[in-house]
């Protein structure tokens, strides 16, 4: 199921900021907000949990990864979610306890809009990805660019990076994986949810929705999402060359190639880029989820860890795995397990 098709069953329209909502009619509605990455999931997985708990619904808002820190931390959510665990930083400022929770395993594709038909794909390797948003790559007949694709014609024509224009978690993995990749990019731009983009032809969009429009209406545009977004609309994503040297597109299978390389992660120690691995898709991530450890609210807290164990769990997961995002491990739903039991309700 489409994301518009999952805003729809819930709220019977899209909003302009991405907003997922249900009418107000059960005794409690939750609200979180945060990552673009895991609205789809979110979305259908929320919708269902209501049908099966018709005393329950989710209001989750898609307003990137930092913003939904800032609402959780301003306390006006009842949880966050974002790409990028919480930082030192960020903990400090939250008035008590965090307790964060991988709720959500995917991969960020490469997305890209050319007047051709690049046989096969288009093919970049992990160098190539950086000087492209580095600005040292301008144009797609780049001799770099032409010999790792012989046969596809590239035209000579501009090449526009697109980037998220608000704080995201998703910028967070992919600027890891830049930085895993070369130490003039980690030197000179480094890792962060916001960074300051360089090159001179480039262009922010809001959300994982606004960089696949942006790709979508932007001829010579390059950008990188969330599968599920270039599903949705129908983006060509490229082929890209893994730490082994292999050829990879971003598939479920690829993405869980990735993860299987650390079995164990922790909101210290969580990222899988650049992993090791023949099949392993080298921009792969997991969405977090925060709630308070000692909540003032118990009984609403106590749905919101309901809601957040039944999202972790098997059924929820079959769900995420429809959407073309990767079940979460086995030993990745012992870790939310326990770090829902923490929550004291």
């Amino acid at each position: 199921m489409t994301r518009r098709a999952c805003a729809a069953l819930i709220a019977g329209f899209v909003g302009s900021a991405g907003l997922a909502s249900l009418p107000a009619l059960a005794a409690t509605q939750l609200t979180g907000a945060g990552s673009s990455f895991v609205y789809p999931f979110f979305s259908k997985a929320f919708y269902t949990y209501s049908q099966a708990h018709n005393d329950v619904t989710v209001n989750y808002q898609s307003i990137g990864s930092g913003g939904g820190i800032q609402q959780f931390t301003a306390k006006t959510v009842d949880f966050g979610a974002s790409d990028v665990p919480m930082n030192a930083d960020e903990l400090k400022r939250a008035s008590g306890a965090v307790v964060q929770v991988p709720v959500a395993l995917g991969g960020i594709a490469v997305t890209y809009n050319l007047p051709v038909t690049v046989p096969g794909g288009l093919k970049l390797t992990r160098e190539a990805i950086v000087d492209i948003y580095l600005g040292k790559i301008t144009h797609w007949n780049d001799p770099v660019l032409e010999k790792l694709n012989p046969r596809a014609g590239l035209p000579n024509l501009p090449i526009v990076t697109v980037h998220r224009s608000d704080g995201s978690g998703t910028t967070y993995i992919f600027t890891d994986f830049l930085s895993s990749v070369s130490k003039d990019w980690k030197d000179k731009v480094g890792t962060g949810k916001s960074v300051q983009w360089p090159g001179s032809n480039t262009v922010g969009g809001k959300g994982n929705e606004g960089v696949a429009g942006q790709v979508r209406q932007t001829t010579g545009g390059i950008g990188y999402v969330e599968l599920a977004y270039a599903m949705e609309n129908k983006l060509s994503t490229a082929q890209l060359e893994n730490k082994a040297g292999k050829w990879v597109f971003c598939t479920a299978s690829t993405v869980q190639a990735a993860a299987s390389t650390k079995p164990s992660v922790s909101a210290t120690d969580f990222s899988i880029v650049d992993r090791a691995g023949a099949n392993s898709y080298p921009i792969s991530g997991y969405t977090w989820a925060f709630v308070y450890e000692n909540p003032t609210d118990k009984a609403r807290a106590k749905l919101v860890r309901d809601v957040l164990t039944w999202v972790t769990g098997d059924d929820a997961q079959k769900i995420a795995a429809s959407l073309n995002y990767v079940a979460l491990p086995g030993t990745v739903q012992d870790t939310a397990k326990k770090a829902l039991a923490e929550v004291k309700v």
